[in-house]
Order: structure tokens, then sequence, then C-alpha cells
């Protein structure tokens, strides 16, 4: 018997937003246009879309805890398939710090005061009271889940939470060791204009785009695939307007590049995107 909605009815009704997850732990686009990003990876932030949706549908926007969004047909659908809970830790006023093997675990246990903490697949979260914004990779193993982020739910934890550090914090504002070369120029062609733009305003697309890169900054496996459904998507969406960029595409290129694709592979990616999509 599948309990996870029951646990995540609990747990909304605890306060804590709730999402359902994927096995691959990616959250699902909760109507038919956001499936795999289609929609561009817009936060629809309650407000309808080019999907027509009237609430959030998915990534860190659409956890809640209002009992209707959870009794939808969308989402009764969504939580009977999904693998695992996940939650917005910024919209609890949480902060966990992604401990993702035994290494960091161990420099957390020298560095970091005692709080609540869950035992990972890999290592441990250390959750603490108080939010921030949400940076992957502060220091190998690392990572900084709040604000505009989703975490798995993995249990109560053991210990008391304690506030926030400064030294957590500052972890935010330290730019990680360069470990690769820095991106070259896109070198990519912008799309071309021409069709019809729906980009009410320019927020719109800024808000594609920020998702975009957040989705290829947070995937932790099957990153090839993932660089290049996200390149899908934002084409989808933004490609024949003419709104997109060289500043836009280098902004993704960027993010992908730093999850360790090469600058050919970003190229190839976009191009195959683009003629997908006939462009």
């Amino acid at each position: 018997m599948n309990t996870i909605p029951t646990t995540a009815l609990g747990l909304a009704e605890s306060g804590l937003p709730v999402l359902p997850l994927l096995a691959d732990k990616r959250p699902f686009g909760l109507c038919r246009a956001c499936e795999d990003l289609a929609c561009g990876g817009r936060p629809n932030m309650a407000t309808p879309g080019p999907c027509a949706c009237l609430w959030p549908c998915h990534g860190w926007a659409a956890a809640t805890t209002d009992p209707t969004v959870l009794a939808s047909p969308q989402w009764t659908a969504a939580w009977r398939r999904a693998r695992t809970i996940g939650y917005h830790p910024g919209g609890a006023g949480v902060t966990v710090v992604d401990l993702d093997n035994p290494t960091a675990v161990d420099w957390a246990r020298e560095t970091l005061p005692p709080t609540t903490t869950v035992p990972s697949t890999r290592g441990e979260h250390w959750i603490y009271r108080g939010t921030m914004r949400s940076v992957n990779a502060v220091r190998p193993g690392v990572d900084i889940k709040s604000l505009m982020s989703y975490a798995r739910w993995l249990g109560p934890g053991t210990g008391t939470l304690a506030e926030l550090p400064d030294d957590v914090r500052a972890l935010a504002e330290k730019k990680p060791a360069v470990v690769r070369p820095a991106p070259r120029t896109v070198t990519v062609p912008v799309p071309a204009g021409g069709g019809e733009c729906r980009h009410r305003t320019p927020a719109y697309l800024e808000r594609g785009i920020a998702m975009a890169e957040q989705r290829i900054t947070d995937a932790s496996s099957a990153v090839h695939a993932t660089v290049y459904r996200t390149f899908l998507a934002v084409l989808s969406a933004h490609g024949r307007c003419g709104c997109l960029t060289e500043a836009h595409i280098g902004r993704l290129f960027t993010a992908a590049q730093a999850k360790g694709e090469s600058l050919r592979h970003c190229e190839v990616a976009w191009s195959n995107a683009a003629t997908a999509l006939g462009m």
C-alpha cells in the first residue's frame, strides 16, 4: 500500500509545504503542459499561465499546505504515482545543509553547531531554523537548500532544532574554488523572431530562465539528458518570438558547464533541441 499520500497530507497539516517527487527525485509537472518543463519552467505563482494553471504546478513553487490544492484531481493522481515526498524548506522557515558523503558529514560535525539531523542515502541533512538563499556546491559534497529550492522529506530526524548559524550563511557568500576553465563565449545562434510573443511581462522570461538554470544545477544524475530537455523546454516556450538573447543562452550554458558539461556538448544539445522544434 502506498502510504506517501497519507504521510504528505499529515505533513501539510503540520505546516510543512509538500510536493510529490518522482523516483529520480524530480518534481512532477502537475498539469499536462508542464510535464518535463514543457512550459519553460515558469513557477506560475498562483496566477493563470500559458498552460492555464490555476496554482503553482511544479518545482519548489508547487509545495503547498493548502488542503484544497492537495485534494485536487491533479495532485491526487500525482501522489498515487509519487515515490518520495519533497518539501520547500524556505516555506517551512528552515534551511537544510545537505551533506552528500561521509567526508562532508565529518566536516559539519567539526565546524557547525549541533542541530536536528536526518540520515540520507549517502550522508545527512542538517536542519536549522531560519532561511537564506539556496546555493549548491558551497564546498565539496555540501549544498544549501532553503528559499526557492526543495528537499526530500527523510523523516523528523533527531536533535534539537538550532538557529541558522553565521557559518552557514557565510558559505553562500564564498565563491567555490575554480576547478574548470571559465565558460567561453557562446557561439550558437539566437533564434530568430517573427512569432507571436506570449510574454505578458519581462518577468515571465526571467522566471523561465531562472527555473531552467535551477533545474540544471539541481541535476544529480543524467546531466546530459537534463541539459537537453531543459534547452528543449526553453526553446519551446521562448524560442520563436525573438525574446531570447545571447545573455540568456549564456546563463544556461554556464549552469550546464558548472555541472561538468563541455561547451561543445552544450552547443550540440542546443542545436539538437532547435532542430527537434523545427527552428
